[in-house]
């Protein structure tokens, strides 16, 4: 049920994507602005963009906040370390889809690592032993593959990507093994960690750039439009393919830990 959810909506993204493209503008100058920002779909992600920052404004960054003032600090750091251990698996997955053997070895490591010495994650105990983390997702395995980023989209609640990312989002969300595990348990417990698992990732991750993301949005004469330039030079960049200048502010955004996000 789970994977048939996330295909629907996969394709709903994909809908809107090529229902866009069939209405580029026509003439030169207007392609040449449209190709640079990789952006067919403008109005239709600008309208998403703008639920999305709503809501934001609304609920989750008082959230956020809220986590932060009631939970102390020691505490946030544990369950961030356990929420980044839990996406070992998916990491040490796309590391092999990649040919990245070396750097599967070195996520494999860390996990095993990290659950046993480091209690569950709890503690950062493989990268003072010389096993830094890597990264990996089915975006960046497809880009690997030779497969292109796609148009620029804003998913709700989710936030910038682009079509590949969207794909290789849903993919990922799939490949997680935690819900099939705990799956084995009664439905209130298979509820109570999809619940639990989704509301500490997004207050965490949300607290993590409440200062950022607020100079952000201030700073910016055009809110959308910077978010999506520094979505696109932090996937550029974690792919290897930036080139050009680089925004000041992308020096201190973190577009990993960004928000609205809810993996």
């Amino acid at each position: 049920m789970m994977i048939k959810r996330h295909i629907i909506s996969l394709s709903f993204v994909a809908l809107l994507a090529l229902s866009g493209c069939s209405s580029m503008p026509k003439s030169g100058a207007e392609r040449a602005e449209i190709n640079g920002v990789n952006d067919p779909i403008e109005p239709v992600n600008r309208a998403i963009f703008d639920v999305n920052d709503f809501l934001d404004r609304l609920l989750i960054r008082p959230m956020a906040e809220l986590y932060r003032v009631t939970v102390p600090p020691p505490l946030r750091d544990r369950i961030a370390a356990i929420l980044r251990n839990m996406a070992e698996p998916v990491i040490f997955a796309n590391n092999l889809m990649q040919g990245e053997v070396t750097n599967a070895g070195t996520t494999l490591s860390r996990f095993l690592v990290n659950t046993t010495v480091g209690g569950a994650g709890m503690f950062e105990v493989a990268s003072d032993w010389g096993m830094p983390r890597q990264s990996g997702d089915f975006g960046q395995t497809l880009h690997v593959w030779g497969l292109g980023e796609g148009p620029y989209l804003v998913l709700p609640l989710f936030g910038p990507s682009n079509l590949r990312d969207a794909v290789g989002l849903g993919v990922d969300t799939v490949m997680s093994p935690w819900k099939y595990i705990v799956a084995y348990g009664d439905t209130t417990t298979e509820d109570t960690f999809a619940i639990t698992s989704t509301a500490a990732s997004a207050l965490t991750r949300r607290e993590a750039n409440i200062e950022g993301y607020d100079a952000l949005r201030e700073g910016s004469l055009d809110f959308y439009a910077q978010m999506r330039s520094v979505y696109r030079q932090y996937r550029a960049k974690q792919l290897g393919t930036q080139t050009g200048m680089q925004s000041p502010v992308f020096e201190d955004y973190d577009a990993e830990n960004s928000t609205p996000v809810f993996h």
